[in-house]
């Protein structure tokens, strides 16, 4: 198996539980995983980019949230937590392989969201603003590889959605699905042949696995 020469994540599902926030702000868990599952389906079906915080207005209105409730996600952005074991496994990785992430919003969201992870070090930072496009547009990835400098076949993927799974597989990547939200995959036979190296439920098992093929 070709080694692991960098790697890329998803940010809000991957890396940060922003399951909390959307939870805290529509007022129980059962209203915001609602709403965060349509505010999933809206971003990946928008294809080409138009405002982020309108997607996640519009997922509001689908999940029968107050549109002031859906307002309170931006004010409160800064309140987003890593996964309790992402920034260990972050470092770890740091010494050994670049890392990247590609994330679905707008490109000051996604700025404050990586100051959320301290001083972990990353290669670069693609937001799907900059792109123009959200994910699973193949074009999302393919600019954090250019900008990373790495191809699909030695990069892998950490997926925090099976939208995500899919994008970054059919792209070239290898998938670390870290399905930590226990989301079901409804396309999962569309996927490519052996794409997902490894479906879990937390983050730790990454860090064994990418030096074991680096």
């Amino acid at each position: 198996m070709t080694a692991v020469k960098a790697v890329a994540f998803d940010l809000l599902t991957g890396l940060l539980d922003s399951w909390t926030l959307w939870n805290r702000v529509a007022g129980s868990a059962t209203l915001g995983r609602t709403w965060r599952l349509a505010y999933l389906a809206r971003t990946y079906e928008a294809g080409a980019y138009v405002p982020y915080e309108s997607l996640v207005l519009h997922a509001a209105a689908d999940a029968g949230v107050p549109e002031a409730a859906a307002e309170r996600i931006m004010s409160e952005w800064d309140t987003l937590e890593p996964w309790p074991d992402a920034v260990r496994v972050l470092e770890r990785l740091a010494a050994v392989v670049p890392l990247a992430v590609v994330t679905n919003c707008s490109n000051a969201l996604a700025a404050r969201a990586m100051a959320r992870l301290g001083n972990v070090s990353f290669a670069t930072c693609v937001a799907a603003e900059a792109v123009g496009a959200y994910k699973p547009d193949p074009r999302t990835y393919r600019q954090m590889l250019a900008a990373l400098g790495a191809t699909a076949a030695d990069t892998l993927f950490v997926a925090g959605s099976p939208f995500d799974v899919a994008g970054a597989a059919r792209v070239g990547m290898r998938v670390y699905w870290h399905n930590r939200a226990g989301l079901v995959a409804a396309d999962r036979n569309s996927w490519p042949a052996g794409a997902v190296v490894a479906e879990e439920r937390t983050l730790a098992p990454l860090v064994d696995y990418v030096q074991r093929f680096s």
